[in-house]
């Protein structure tokens, strides 16, 4: 019995050095090449070119961007105006049955609490609407840029020359080589476009 299984056992070892040998002894398989990527575009598929532009820059020099931010603080003036004017009346609504406290019975006393209450209430619904229509407009205007930005970068990269054209903000890149910086191009574009629809 155990000569059968020291057979055995010689039998399982020399077949897992036989084993390992031609494992590591054996020439390597060559590696399937990864299959071709088509490209839409004219550049040879294994070249990428990223450019970039400084995002900061485009809000601070487009048009658009300065007609938005006009329009936006104009609306949010508005807003701040309506509600500080609803405040005062509240307060205002406030006082007055502060000083006829003295003269009201229980009966006007609660009618005086439920105004009060029903005004706060209109209050709060009111600037949370108007809020909301803020963010609305915020959000559509913000698109419009994007668009008109998006836009223009088809029209800018119509040769294919670059694989991506991304924004640059601080915190996103570690690097980034000005030869790519195309956001004077950009401005001066965007510009340029934009000054017709300025004077409608």
């Amino acid at each position: 019995m155990k000569n059968g299984l020291l057979a055995l056992n010689i039998v399982l070892l020399v077949a897992v050095g036989v084993l390992f040998y031609l494992h590591f002894s054996g020439s390597p398989k060559p590696m399937a090449a990864a299959p071709a990527v088509k490209s839409n575009g004219t550049h040879d598929p294994g070249h990428c070119r990223i450019a970039y532009f400084e995002m900061d820059s485009i809000e601070g020099a487009y048009a658009l961007v300065k007609d938005v931010k006009t329009v936006l603080d104009r609306k949010e003036g508005e807003i701040n105006s309506e509600l500080a004017r609803m405040e005062r009346d509240y307060r205002s609504k406030a006082a007055e049955y502060q000083a006829q406290a003295v003269n009201m019975n229980q009966t006007q006393s609660e009618m005086a609490q439920r105004d009060m209450m029903q005004r706060q209430q209109t209050l709060q619904a009111r600037e949370a609407q108007l809020r909301q229509e803020y963010q609305v407009l915020q959000a559509n205007k913000q698109q419009e840029v994007r668009k008109k930005i998006e836009e223009y970068l088809k029209g800018y990269n119509a040769n294919g020359t670059y694989t991506y054209i991304m924004s640059y903000e601080p915190g996103l890149f570690f690097f980034k080589d000005s030869a790519y910086n195309i956001t004077g191009d950009l401005i001066k574009g965007l510009n340029a476009d934009y000054k017709p629809a300025a004077k409608k």
